[in-house]
């Protein structure tokens, strides 16, 4: 793993570290970890390979990540206080996220220091997936699939909860003889 693998992962994971304080929803919280997956998209999807299985691996894959996305967005809870939606990921909603990170960060790990190529190339003749470029696409949108659904996911239930806030109604002034205006 490069320096900036290592960054990209523990930018990525201190995104929802960084939520396990309760803070304001606002864009920020969409834009930083949409931009982060945009930039790892940019920078490692050259191309998506579909010869083979290569496709069945990287939808399960995406599966996957859309799993722990919106599991992760369902955990997060959103409340409003003062005007303002408030955010805060529950242990469920980081622990997913962690799991989903962890897991891609250790069979990079794996296949490049732990001896796990041999099994990854025996794994890959066998069920017919036909490059290393289809394990990087695979992870890649697993990754960008995980994040775009928890983002999605905590912006419909954002949308329901601002649905459900009660509106601020107007308060009548009383006037001399005690009846409202």
């Amino acid at each position: 793993m490069t320096t900036t693998d290592w960054i990209i992962d523990i930018a990525l994971v201190l995104v929802v570290f960084r939520q396990l304080r309760e803070d304001r929803l606002d864009l920020k919280t969409f834009l930083i970890p949409l931009g982060i997956v945009a930039f790892v998209a940019h920078n490692y999807l050259g191309s998506i390979p579909t010869a083979g299985n290569d496709l069945v691996l990287i939808g399960v894959l995406m599966a996957v990540g859309a799993a722990l996305g919106i599991a992760g967005g369902i955990y997060t809870r959103i409340r409003s206080a003062g005007g303002h939606l408030l955010i805060k990921a529950g242990a469920v909603s980081a622990i997913l996220w962690v799991l989903g990170m962890g897991a891609r960060m250790g069979f990079q790990m794996w296949t490049e220091h732990g001896g796990g190529s041999d099994d990854v190339a025996r794994f890959s003749l066998a069920h017919h997936i036909t490059s290393e470029q289809a394990w990087v696409a695979a992870f890649v949108l697993m990754a960008l699939t995980e994040v775009v659904t928890r983002v999605a996911t905590i912006y419909v239930r954002s949308r329901t909860a601002a649905r459900a806030r009660p509106a601020t109604a107007a308060v009548p002034t009383a006037s001399v003889s005690g009846r409202a205006a």
